[in-house]
């Protein structure tokens, strides 16, 4: 296990900073893009044949997959009725420099917290259709592998979960005189809205500046990032990690964001068919 090393150790070069931030001044960035623009977007679903789902997803540079694995488990107390679901992230010790060998720390932790709020609070997953009788109902474990961080992991991650869940095939339930187990070699889809898919969408800010996409080198030198996840036409889940908005800098960056989920939604909907 790898974990993110803390941010007192990530640095970046004055002058490098300072590249960055005059070149953002004139609305351009290191790697040529505007504001405006995200990396080109690759994603591939069933790249992991031992998982009940799973999908890879590259930005840029940027490298995540995911994997989900099905479960009996006990529903969560506050809801009976429904399915369960657990996200994990992990940081590969190859995924950068920064990242050093251990158990996952904050920063991982809060990439899975966002993943799964967005997940869980938009309606793209029935669970209610996870619930299994006899008390007992399906658990969704989403495990997210970071294998090269070059900045932008939450939005990365968000579409690899969710192609992942888009892909998974749920074992049938049989019932026998010891209990209920899962027969693998009886498989439907997963019950999913297509149309109510999260597509989270991070802003970076650095001077006065607001831009889409933030790269491993830009990350080092923001002052600001908040992260919209969208499903429809509504904001589901908000996470601000970073730094501070003026009420102006927030609509801008909303507005920003919007923009920029078409461009994540329209490559979502090549493998959600």
């Amino acid at each position: 296990m790898a974990s993110i090393s803390p941010y007192g150790k990530r640095f970046i070069s004055y002058l490098r900073r300072e590249q960055i931030k005059r070149l953002l001044s004139t609305r351009y960035r290191v790697d040529g893009r505007g504001p405006e623009q995200v990396r080109d977007v690759e994603i591939k679903v069933g790249v992991v044949k031992t998982a009940d789902g799973s999908a890879e997803v590259r930005l840029g540079k940027t490298h995540v997959v995911a994997g989900v694995k099905v479960g009996l488990g006990q529903p969560f107390p506050d809801a009976p009725d429904e399915g369960v679901l657990v996200v994990n992230a992990e940081v590969l010790p190859h995924a950068s420099p920064y990242t050093e060998v251990g158990p996952p720390d904050e920063s991982a932790i809060e990439l899975a917290r966002v993943v799964d709020r967005g997940i869980r609070h938009c309606g793209y997953v029935d669970f209610k259709k996870l619930a299994v009788e006899g008390g007992k109902a399906y658990v969704l474990w989403v495990d997210l592998y970071v294998i090269n961080d070059d900045g932008n992991l939450v939005d990365a991650a968000n579409l690899a979960a969710v192609a992942a869940l888009r892909n998974t095939q749920l074992p049938a339930v049989v019932k026998e005189e010891a209990g209920i187990k899962l027969d693998r070699n009886n498989k439907s889809p997963l019950p999913v809205e297509v149309g109510k898919a999260p597509v989270a969408v991070s802003v970076g800010k650095i001077g006065s500046v607001l831009f889409l996409d933030p790269t491993f080198e830009e990350e080092l030198s923001l002052e600001g990032r908040i992260t919209f996840t969208f499903s429809e036409d509504k904001i589901v889940a908000l996470q601000k990690s970073a730094g501070h908005f003026t009420q102006a800098e927030l609509e801008t960056a909303l507005d920003l964001a919007w923009r920029g989920r078409e461009r994540f939604a329209s490559a979502l909907k090549d493998v959600l068919g």
